[in-house]
């Protein structure tokens, strides 16, 4: 074959429309680009041989190899599949982006099953000129009497086509590396990025250093090189063909996690998509915004990128998995993906599917579902406030974790609650004493210690309009406390007294406080801060002010005194508040009433401490 000169066909028909809304922002995307392409060469000679369009020799190794050559900085890309003639070169490399794949559904599309079939744009060969200064492709078509053709060029926009030297089937990909693409010249980086792209593809891909020794065992026996990818993954498999193990390994190794998943969601659907796929329930961190979840989604076992908002709904995105979808339309924008009617069928297939394990699990294993509670419910929650139809679809599901370690569902918790309200904790260390409470009156409580919680609470209450929330510490229950023996006038009289003594005793300008006859003997007072105040003040201290402290409380709460209890009875037969004494226990029990609500400042702290010696020296 004589030399061949000429300049590159760019159809601008195919280019643009590409360019405009898709590029490649990863320059390691090459590898993925040049690896797929050499798949589809394999494929599409199975194809071939399948229906008897290609004779070839029995049972062969089919296989990629990708080849560093440090020294002469090259990385070659091997394949030995269907391999190009002189005209398919000119069509398929020097007119741009004029697809082969497509050419080949196109011809084959009623004999051949294109879902394996990867390309679908004809540009992915030119990625390989972000990292390289010049690239050549030798190459030998599976036809009988095809010869060999050597391809080359620098980057520009012209090429030389020569007569090749290849004498099996199959391309190889030459290329030069720039200092721009240095990295590539690393086992290490290849490595890693043949596996975070190709983990999965479907032929076998090996990888070789030119000049390094190969492995060999102890007896100094050769051993057979080890593929970088899992060409038949278990996603691909029907889940009557995995087990438990299976999965778990499958888990560890995808996503290098080695604490086991919860449980997982095994995802096959051919029709009316072609979607498989599996969801991992991960052991969650207890701090919602630490959660990292991992959706990795791939186009026939081709790696294409993490967490897709645009396909995979939010609140999944806090699982881990994988989600493979060849009928996904990646060659578009996610603009597009945002209002595509199929994305949204499949977005609601894989919700609905979460949704059916869940309810599954608390219909027939309830005790196990129980189990996973704790580390699952950010998840559940996150996903009712952002999906109305996952909401619709869980509710029944909901539990609730009660003071009393006991899971209850919110009808069971409500048949047993006397005032029909739900109580719950948001802190069982600090609310100690009002849970205390609760427990020695057999009173339950939900426990709603995570930071979704205020919004799911809300959420549950405009969902269900006589049901109301409140928490421990918003006020005294009537379950809590007796009917007190003062009389209406008696508890005015004394309630001025007392909250004259306590605004002496606090250097306080205003302090509301109340007097009850509480069923606990042991309590002398508490703070209580009504529930909707309580609500603003978290808003506020979440969005505006997170600085907030007890002092900045002290006129929103209500200090609660237990009249029985003899502190309590002391003061109120005190006439004096000057008195020492009087003032000292007045600023402890609202300290110790403080303390059981929220953290007290450095000062206060320190003020508290050196009055309790001080009223303990007293006893001596």
């Amino acid at each position: 074959m004589s030399l061949e000169k000429g300049s590159l066909s760019i159809h601008s028909e195919n280019i643009f429309p590409i360019i405009k809304k898709w590029l490649y922002s990863d320059h390691d995307i090459f590898v993925r680009e040049l690896i797929s392409n050499a798949s589809d060469a394999i494929t599409k000679l199975q194809k071939l041989v399948m229906i008897n369009e290609a004779q070839i020799e029995e049972n062969p190794d089919y296989k990629i190899t990708v080849t560093l050559d440090e020294e002469a900085k090259t990385l070659t890309f091997s394949d030995n599949g269907i391999g190009m003639t002189a005209e398919e070169i000119k069509k398929y490399i020097n007119q741009i982006a004029f697809s082969g794949a497509e050419d080949f559904i196109k011809n084959y599309k009623d004999k051949s099953d294109k879902d394996q079939i990867i390309g679908h744009f004809g540009l992915g060969f030119y990625s390989a000129f972000m990292v390289s200064s010049d690239v050549e492709i030798h190459t030998r078509s599976y036809l009988p009497d095809a010869e060999p053709v050597n391809w080359k060029c620098d980057g520009g926009t012209t090429f030389e086509m020569t007569e090749g030297t290849r004498e099996s089937r199959g391309t190889d990909i030459i290329l030069h590396i720039t200092d721009d693409g240095k990295d590539f010249l690393k086992e290490y980086e290849v490595k890693q990025t043949i596996k975070k792209y190709c983990s999965f593809m479907p032929v076998e891909i090996f990888f070789d250093i030119v000049g390094k020794e190969p492995l060999k065992d102890a007896d100094g026996n050769l051993l057979p090189p080890e593929p970088l990818n899992e060409t038949k993954p278990l996603y691909t498999k029907q889940p009557s063909e995995c087990t438990d193990e299976d999965y778990k390994s499958f888990y560890q190794s995808t996503f290098n996690d080695f604490k086991e998943p919860l449980f997982w969601i095994h995802l096959n659907m051919d029709y009316p998509f072609n979607l498989k796929g599996i969801l991992y329930f991960p052991r969650l961190n207890t701090e919602f915004d630490r959660i990292e979840g991992q959706i990795k989604l791939y186009n026939s076992q081709v790696f294409v990128a993490d967490n897709i908002k645009e396909v995979i709904p939010e609140f999944l995105l806090l699982l881990k998995g994988v989600i493979d979808c060849p009928d996904l339309p990646l060659n578009v924008s996610r603009s597009f993906l945002q209002n595509d009617g199929f994305v949204k069928k499949i977005s609601s297939y894989i919700t609905k599917k979460v949704a059916d394990k869940l309810n599954a699990l608390y219909k027939t294993e309830r005790e196990t579902y129980e189990g996973f509670w704790d580390d699952i419910n950010p998840f559940i929650k996150f996903g009712a406030l952002k999906d109305e139809k996952f909401y619709e679809n869980v509710e029944k599901s909901f539990i609730y974790k009660t003071i009393e370690d006991t899971y209850v569902t919110l009808s069971e918790y409500l048949e047993k609650a006397p005032d029909k309200k739900v109580y719950y904790a948001t802190d069982t260390v600090q609310q100690a004493q009002y849970i205390s409470l609760f427990k020695s009156q057999e009173m339950n409580a939900v426990i709603l210690d995570h930071p979704i919680d205020s919004a799911f609470i809300s959420l549950i209450e405009s969902k269900n309009e006589d049901v109301k929330f409140e928490r421990v510490d918003a006020d005294v229950s009537e379950a809590l406390r007796n009917n007190s023996s003062l009389t209406e006038e008696e508890q005015k009289t004394l309630t001025e007294k007392l909250t004259d003594f306590f605004k002496k005793a606090l250097d306080l300008e205003a302090i509301t406080l109340r007097l009850e006859n509480m069923k606990s003997e042991n309590l002398s007072s508490m703070i209580v801060l009504s529930e909707e105040s309580r609500r603003m003040q978290d808003m506020m201290k979440m969005y505006s002010m997170p600085g907030m402290n007890a002092d900045m409380l002290k006129g929103e709460t209500t200090l609660v005194l237990n009249e029985q209890h003899p502190l309590v009875d002391y003061l109120i037969k005190q006439d004096d508040g000057d008195n020492e004494t009087v003032q000292m226990i007045c600023a402890q029990l609202y300290d110790l009433a403080l303390l059981s609500h929220t953290q007290l400042s450095p000062e206060a702290m320190t003020a508290f401490i050196s009055r309790s010696n001080t009223l303990l020296t007293k006893l001596i």
